[in-house]
């Protein structure tokens, strides 16, 4: 509220929402300043004109100033399908693999959600966001828990396979992978797709949304928190020696961290 009043003194004119997920909506020397449900804010309108406002609202204190910039993804044309994965790095957890698919109306409901690379949203947002994202578009979600993972092989092998998957259920449309070594699926492949792709972006959150939900199960099964990451996990694989549990079904074996405690 205090924002909005803010707003108007500096001379924003309140415009209606267009949309059910925009919170309010104002205009200055056209510049479209637009906040989200996902509390993300958007600035529309040439670049010259959007840093000038940038400037202007960071000086008066509204908002943060990572939130005036205006996520920037690629133009394209036609159905896209973006793949993304997530829990690989993790120690405990699986894998989970998740792919969106739109054209250039879903894109835009995407980008009214104000949908970003996950790794800029909070556990929170993560599970909100997925929600909505699930109602606008076709999806499919892979989640390997850590039992099927061990068994499976080699990572590259299982994300290649998981990718191919998850695309082939969605298909036809032209296939972006968020590029990880040994990739050999997707009609494009790049580093930091989540970035440039909104339908990778959209898969990462919900490729997230289901590791979360995995690491949660986990807990329950093991009955403490198992942790994300690998940073800080020797407690945990400690407590999960100290309670007899079978680590195949609850980490990644193959990882070194391991090692010790098996």
């Amino acid at each position: 509220k205090e924002d909005a009043v803010t707003l108007k003194k500096l001379g924003f004119t309140p415009l209606a929402p267009k949309t059910i997920y925009e919170v309010i909506r104002y205009q200055k020397d056209n510049v479209t300043l637009i906040l989200y449900e996902s509390e993300k804010l958007l600035l529309q309108g040439k670049a010259e004109a959007v840093d000038k406002i940038t400037d202007l609202l960071s000086q008066r204190g509204v908002g943060t100033l990572d939130e005036k910039k205006e996520i920037k993804f690629r133009k394209e044309t036609g159905w896209m399908i973006g793949s993304d994965e997530s829990l690989k790095g993790d120690t405990f957890g699986g894998l989970v693999v998740a792919a969106v698919k739109a054209d250039k109306g879903l894109r835009e409901k995407l980008q009214e959600l104000g949908v970003a690379d996950s790794k800029k949203l909070s556990d929170k947002e993560i599970m909100t966001m997925a929600d909505k994202i699930r109602r606008i578009v076709p999806c499919e979600i892979k989640s390997i828990l850590p039992e099927k993972y061990n068994k499976s092989g080699k990572i590259t092998e299982m994300l290649n396979k998981y990718h191919q998957e998850c695309a082939n259920y969605l298909q036809p449309g032209k296939h972006v992978v968020d590029k990880y070594p040994g990739c050999n699926v997707g009609e494009i492949r790049e580093v930091k797709a989540e970035s440039k792709y909104l339908e990778v972006a959209a898969a990462s959150v919900l490729a997230r949304e289901a590791a979360l939900k995995q690491l949660n199960f986990l807990s329950m099964q093991a009955g403490f928190t198992v942790p994300k990451g690998s940073s800080h996990v020797k407690l945990a694989l400690q407590e999960l020696k100290d309670r007899g549990l079978d680590f195949k079904k609850f980490v990644k074996v193959d990882f070194k961290n391991i090692r010790e405690f098996l």
